[in-house]
């Protein structure tokens, strides 16, 4: 096996990238850093990088991310691959406010305590912890899902209703695990650009929503309640309409 390595500036300097055309990169000013594959052991330096939006470290020896607590900017955050065991506390996670996608399938992860912590991040909408320790236990899932209220997708399944209200059941087309729930936001890394990365994430999460908006009785009853209202203000609705509404709320009901 060859010999780990430390994260170093000329390192995320080499595989970071910029908003600007500047010759001369400084870790400031880096939004993006892809170090999948490269032997790391840990994520030293990355503290300075106050601007990362799209942070790659996938397929590494890596134990230790408290140095990203100053990454606040983070809207994705890939480490899947690696050998950590134990997350940090709701204090980091609490300060990454706009981060969507978190991967940390394939790592060491085992107490419920990681999952606690997690429910602090107050955007968190896709979430991988497959192939972890915690994932072969008992209820894995339904903890997760009614622990981190945000979130809208894990591992390979966009959360259904069923798995968030208690003794609700559902017509089979709604039902947790069904063929229409499933996706795959799991990409191989690649080297793209930083507006090319950021399109990822917003046509994930456009996935995620798209999904729910069409399988979820809980947005398509809001949906249909805001719509319902909107005529009425302006004296669209008749009788007919109001009956059709009830007819079919009757289906989730």
């Amino acid at each position: 096996m060859e010999r780990l390595v430390s994260t170093s500036e000329n390192l995320l300097l080499k595989y970071g990238q910029t908003t600007s055309q500047a010759h001369v990169k400084k870790l400031k000013d880096l939004v993006i850093v892809q170090l999948n594959g490269l032997y790391l052991k840990n994520v030293r330096h990355l503290q300075y990088c106050v601007l990362l939006k799209v942070c790659i470290l996938s397929n590494n020896y890596i134990t230790d991310i408290d140095a990203l607590e100053c990454c606040t900017h983070l809207v994705k955050l890939d480490l899947h691959g690696n050998q950590i065991q134990h997350l940090p506390g709701p204090t980091f996670w609490e300060g990454m406010k706009e981060l969507n996608l978190l991967y940390l399938h394939d790592n060491g992860i085992g107490k419920l305590d990681n999952v606690h912590s997690l429910s602090f991040c107050p955007n968190l909408i896709g979430l991988t912890l497959f192939d972890t320790p915690l994932s072969l236990r008992i209820a894995y899932r339904h903890i997760v899902v009614n622990s981190i209220f945000s979130l809208k997708a894990l591992d390979y399944y966009v959360i259904s209703d069923e798995e968030i209200v208690e003794n609700w059941k559902l017509p089979q087309k709604y039902k947790p695990f069904s063929p229409s729930f499933f996706l795959d936001f799991c990409h191989a890394p690649r080297k793209v650009s930083n507006y090319e990365e950021i399109n990822v994430v917003k046509d994930i999460i456009a996935k995620i929503n798209h999904i729910l908006a069409h399988h979820s009785p809980v947005v398509i009853v809001q949906r249909w309640i805001r719509g319902y209202l909107t005529r009425k203000r302006f004296g669209y609705v008749h009788f007919f309409l109001f009956n059709f509404f009830r007819m079919e709320m009757e289906i989730f009901f």
